[in-house]
């Protein structure tokens, strides 16, 4: 543990139950994220990745290990909602993010909540439509917008709590390219310590410095050959692979 990081997670082993059957998803996992991190992290659908995000978050309770913000071991929901209102959870389903009939109730939202008035979450609202390209859409109806709006509003409803931190679950999922390149040039600009779970090696590469995985359980390091942009097809699709 530094001084440095803004929560760490130590030890956390994760299962769950299922038809009487246990199934352990993390094992003796231990991170920490300092400011200023940029974390990519890769691995196949049920691996864990949104686990280890629902477990950092309070979202869901690890049966062994703990979760720290600040230095300060987590127990109750009390103190997970700290850590929430620090550490924003960008969801990978934009729908399950948005609850108002528009933008700006939406983005206000997470600054009222902190405590702002009305007019200040307002402004903060407008300051981060503006910033991530949006300014003109407070009074969209969400439910109208495409699919690359919805993800910048998701984003834009975290950004305007002005996070320490960021967990972004498969933000460029089942976007087109333009949406997807805005995403890119917003994160490449934002200095906010993140981790960015991606199944897109290229998108990862161009928002991270460092890589992690979920093999069995445990998260690893992976090798900066196996991380890499390029263009071209490769028969295993997105699996790592080296050159």
């Amino acid at each position: 543990m530094s001084e440095t990081d803004i929560f760490s997670v130590e030890h956390v082993h994760f299962s769950y139950v299922q038809d009487e059957e246990t199934r352990d998803v993390l094992r003796d996992v231990s991170f920490a994220l300092a400011a200023g991190q940029k974390v990519g992290l890769y691995g196949p659908n049920g691996s864990g990745k949104t686990t280890f995000f629902r477990c950092i978050t309070g979202l869901a309770r690890p049966q062994q290990g703990r979760i720290r913000f600040h230095g300060k071991v987590l127990h109750g929901e009390k103190d997970f909602y700290e850590l929430r209102c620090k550490v924003g959870f960008v969801l990978q389903h934009a729908e399950d993010q948005l609850f108002f009939p528009t933008v700006l109730e939406d983005v206000a939202f997470g600054p009222l909540n902190l405590g702002l008035a009305p007019q200040a979450a307002r402004q903060r609202a407008l300051e981060t439509l503006e910033y991530i390209g949006l300014r003109g859409f407070e009074q969209r109806l969400t439910h109208r917008l495409s699919g690359g709006e919805k993800k910048l509003i998701s984003l834009a409803t975290v950004l305007a709590m002005r996070p320490e931190a960021l967990l972004l679950d498969e933000p460029t999922n089942g976007l087109d390219t333009d949406a997807r390149q805005r995403i890119i040039d917003i994160l490449r600009a934002l200095p906010t310590a993140r981790i960015i779970i991606s199944h897109d090696w290229e998108f990862l590469a161009q928002t991270s410095t460092e890589y992690l995985t979920i093999v069995h359980g445990r998260l690893n390091s992976c090798a900066p050959s196996v991380a890499h942009a390029h263009m071209h097809v490769h028969p295993l699709g997105n699996e790592p692979h080296a050159h």
